[in-house]
């Protein structure tokens, strides 16, 4: 079978990761916009198993070469925490300068938000590895802005589909996300990794965001 890129056996593929190593979590969550959730994807410990880090990534850089393309951007930016492992691994391999977002301003040296090299005009690609409301994102875009730099797209690796891309979008920014958490729930319950209940649970917490 061929592979495609965002097509069905890399999401196949994906969803079979994060069961392997645990990803998917259902309880009671804080997410980090302070939304309250029944369940979680730690995306966070992908980098703990070498084998799923490496093939994540190269699920990240095809998608950005065939989505988003190497000549619409000048850098890569990672989001803290969790986008900042992806958004090095990605910017190494197509040989873009790689930079970083701070959460808060340094308080001593530069007093920078944004970490590395950025000149006026560039345009940056943000990387994460997901989205719910996209107010991090948002965040980020607007520090890059206030040092010059320019933000049209942002790549993640999954949309949990509760308003980010559209709240991304009336700022000028496109989100594309390799997965979006509607598929992940189908595919995890077709192979029997979740229950009805759990893909219940799931689809709810969409209809709220």
């Amino acid at each position: 079978m061929t592979r495609e890129i965002g097509g069905d056996t890399v999401k196949v593929e994906v969803c079979k990761i994060l069961n392997k190593i645990g990803a998917l979590q259902f309880g009671t969550f804080k997410l980090t916009s302070g939304k309250m959730s029944p369940y979680y994807i730690d995306l966070r410990i992908v980098p703990s198993f070498p084998d799923v880090f490496q093939k994540v990534c190269s699920f990240y850089i095809n998608f950005i070469k065939e989505e988003i393309g190497l000549e619409n951007f000048n850098r890569v930016a990672g989001i803290p925490v969790a986008g900042i492992p992806f958004a090095s691994i990605i910017a190494y391999n197509l040989k873009k300068p790689f930079l970083y977002v701070r959460k808060g301003v340094r308080l001593h040296g530069r007093e920078r938000r944004i970490e590395g090299v950025l000149n006026p005009g560039d345009n940056v690609l943000l990387v994460d590895d997901l989205i719910t409301t996209g107010l991090s994102l948002r965040r980020a875009a607007k520090a890059i802005t206030a040092e010059g730099g320019l933000v049209k797209d942002v790549v993640v690796l999954l949309d949990r589909q509760e308003g980010g891309g559209e709240k991304l979008g009336k700022s000028g920014i496109k989100l594309h996300a390799l997965l979006n958490i509607s598929e992940v729930a189908e595919m995890l319950y077709e192979i029997g990794a979740i229950d009805e209940e759990q893909l219940e649970t799931i689809r709810k917490q969409i209809k709220k965001g």
